[in-house]
């Protein structure tokens, strides 16, 4: 069995572990993002106010040494609030340009739906193209270039929920939930102790990140199993209760994290069960319901679910 080299592995292992003493609980989400980040995706957190989504964004941005930013959206907000803009410097008699707050490594997108569809598109635009154009000039993001966006799905009113394309550009989806009794008694002692959020140690910086990120790519995906992701793909566009199915970039995406979920389990290939670990984050988001079954209680996740049923799994 071939398996990652011992120093990324090291640096895996540093990772998960620091996040996990500092993002309590949560095991399994941290994985994912973790996956994410090292596939170069990025990820659309859907929860309630209170369960640690900005905690878990700049605890990322301190354990791999970079600059952490947040926006918290607004409706009056402008897409120059967050790109940037050109000002005109009097003592050098030329517009000069303001970076925005994207110029991070790791952006928290704090409740993205709150603002219009015009400055969602401007964010969207720099997740996909990494650079922002501004009077004709472009200016290219930092490297590494994370986001963390978030939206509440308990209120509904004055917001503007991102559109099918707009949600296809995020590599994950991502619910956090409420943490297990013993874990919530564990934050609320900790806090109780100390007001300051707990600070996560470095374990690696942005080269480290990018040798990782060159090993996923270097994951092999057997070409049977590379198959039963596409089906997977394909079988929500069959799905009855499915209006518009998962996109061929779904498909990229769905093995672009299966190779990072693999290396972060320490395997330099893909098995059948990586790629149903990251199937519902990658593919649910991105299946739409016909209206009449939205309404009887069918979520996207339950189609994702039957999918992973019906499709015969390759035999190893």
């Amino acid at each position: 069995m071939s398996s990652t080299p011992k120093s990324l592995q090291r640096q895996i292992t540093a990772f998960l572990e620091e996040l996990d003493g500092v993002f309590l609980g949560k095991p399994e989400v941290t994985r994912l993002c973790l996956a994410a980040l090292v596939a170069d995706g990025h990820v659309l957190l859907e929860d309630v106010p209170g369960t640690g989504k900005t905690l878990l964004a700049r605890t990322i941005a301190q354990l791999i040494s970079s600059h952490f930013a947040r926006v918290q959206f607004t409706p009056d907000m402008l897409p120059s609030d967050i790109v940037g803009f050109s000002m005109y410097n009097e003592a050098e008699k030329r517009f000069v340009f303001v970076p925005g707050p994207v110029f991070a490594n790791v952006l928290l997108a704090d409740e993205i739906n709150r603002t219009t569809p015009r400055t969602q598109s401007a964010l969207l635009e720099c997740m996909e193209e990494r650079q922002v154009t501004v009077d004709g000039k472009s200016h290219p993001l930092e490297d590494p270039f994370f986001v963390i966006a978030t939206q509440n799905p308990v209120e509904q009113q004055g917001v503007y929920p991102l559109p099918e394309a707009q949600l296809d550009r995020f590599l994950m989806q991502l619910r956090i939930g409420y943490p297990d009794p013993a874990t919530e008694m564990a934050i609320v002692e900790r806090r109780e102790q100390s007001l300051a959020a707990p600070v996560a140690t470095p374990v690696m910086t942005g080269d480290g990140l990018r040798d990782l990120r060159a090993a996923a790519v270097a994951v092999r995906v057997d070409r049977d199993v590379r198959e039963y992701g596409v089906q997977l793909v394909r079988a929500t566009r069959r799905h009855e209760a499915v209006s518009l199915g998962a996109s061929p970039r779904a498909a990229v995406f769905l093995l672009r994290a299966a190779k990072a979920y693999a290396l972060i389990r320490g395997r330099d290939f893909v098995t059948p069960r990586d790629i149903q670990e990251v199937a519902l984050p990658v593919l649910a988001h991105r299946v739409r319901l016909k209206p009449q079954v939205r309404l009887g209680g069918t979520r996207p996740a339950d189609v994702v679910q039957t999918v992973l049923k019906s499709v015969d799994v390759p035999i190893a």
